[in-house]
């Protein structure tokens, strides 16, 4: 897959030049492997990624460790530091440019490092950046999408084998390991979030723990999950299924919210205010009494991390744009009783319309045990 990591930071300049920010200094590492094509996680060590404004010059500064992986990285200098080495002096011995205003992450950057770069530009003035890098990563490619079609491949091939190995006196814990096993086999990183797998009552816990909860008959089976691939594109898919024979109730709340999916589905297309995909799958759920569980919003979008912007919610009057991806998954979880999600993932397309990446069916299914 053919990235231009150039284009990229050269919209992330235009955008800093209109707020008159003289350098940004990116230390998230998905931001940094979004801008490079290289990620690491340096742990308790130093990363960052240093751009120049004025230059488009980069310089990558990360742990010595990693010097010889980041060869890939698209960008101009790579600075290796080691474990004994003052990163900030590092820093303060590299960067020759005049900084006035340095453009920082203030949601990731700590208050050491804060510190630190004050004392590497002690006349800068920091503004953040957060909201630009989270606008530009809010709009794919069709390379993007590409890889996101790869990770959503793979997780419904894992998704089907997966159930096929569901047997008698299986615990959620166990179902869990058969899935990540899979996610590897078919290809995968590995997953992109805790694989949740939660049965019976705990299938209304929303983002519930797997345990040693055994699978049983007449159980909801509610399996949330996804993968990273190679090229750290990430899936995010949910289907709720009936282990045994499915009660009028259970097949009532499942049909309801297979209706609220479809709704929220229907709703996407360009030029609209989000809000309007999570109010069209909310008033499905509404109209048949269940309001009261359904209390989180419909959706979020994802990309390289499998939380992204847009936010996908009633009060989100931000208009829809081309180019977005993002999940519809609305739920009812009734405590004591269970719960059903369905999990779509939508593109807005260059035509302004839905395409829908996710392919398993959507229909109830039961498992025999």
């Amino acid at each position: 897959m053919t990235i231009d990591y150039t284009s990229r930071k050269n919209a992330l300049i235009s955008n800093l030049k209109e707020q008159a920010v003289d350098a940004a200094l990116i230390t998230d590492p998905s931001n940094i492997y979004y801008m490079t094509g290289f990620f690491a996680d340096p742990h308790e060590r130093y990363m960052s990624l240093f751009i120049d404004v004025e230059s488009k010059e980069t310089h990558l500064f990360l742990p010595a460790l990693d010097k010889d992986a980041a060869e890939i990285a698209d960008a101009d200098h790579i600075i290796p530091i080691s474990d004994e080495e003052d990163p900030f002096a590092i820093i303060k011995d590299t960067i020759k440019s005049d900084v006035k205003t340095m453009g920082i992450e203030t949601n990731v950057v700590t208050v050491a490092h804060h510190n630190g770069l004050k004392g590497v530009f002690p006349e800068a003035r920091f503004t953040d950046i957060q909201e630009a890098l989270n606008l530009q990563r809010t709009f794919k490619s069709r390379e993007d999408v590409d890889g996101m079609k790869e990770a959503v491949r793979i997780i419904e091939t894992v998704l089907a084998e997966g159930l096929k190995t569901i047997k008698a006196g299986m615990t959620e814990a166990q179902l869990v390991a058969q899935f990540e096993y899979l996610m590897k086999v078919h290809g995968a990183a590995g997953p992109s979030f805790s694989t949740m797998v939660l049965a019976g009552e705990k299938a209304a816990l929303p983002h519930g723990t797997p345990g040693d909860r055994t699978l049983e008959n007449g159980d909801f089976l509610l399996i949330d999950f996804g993968v990273i691939t190679h090229d750290r594109y990430c899936s995010d898919i949910t289907r709720t299924f009936i282990i045994g024979e499915a009660t009028d109730k259970q097949t009532d709340i499942y049909n309801i919210v297979k209706a609220a999916t479809q709704a929220g589905v229907d709703a996407v297309k360009a030029g609209v205010p989000l809000k309007e995909f999570d109010i069209a799958a909310r008033s499905v759920i509404e109209s048949h009494g269940y309001g009261e569980y359904f209390n989180n919003r419909v959706g979020h979008g994802l990309g390289i991390e499998v939380h992204e912007a847009p936010s996908i919610h009633h009060l989100n009057e931000d208009v829809a744009k081309p180019g977005m991806l993002f999940t519809i998954e609305p739920g009812i979880y009734i405590p004591g009783y269970g719960g059903v999600r369905i999990e779509e993932e939508v593109y807005i397309n260059e035509s302004g319309e839905a395409e829908v990446l996710t392919t398993f069916p959507t229909e109830l299914q039961t498992i025999q045990i």
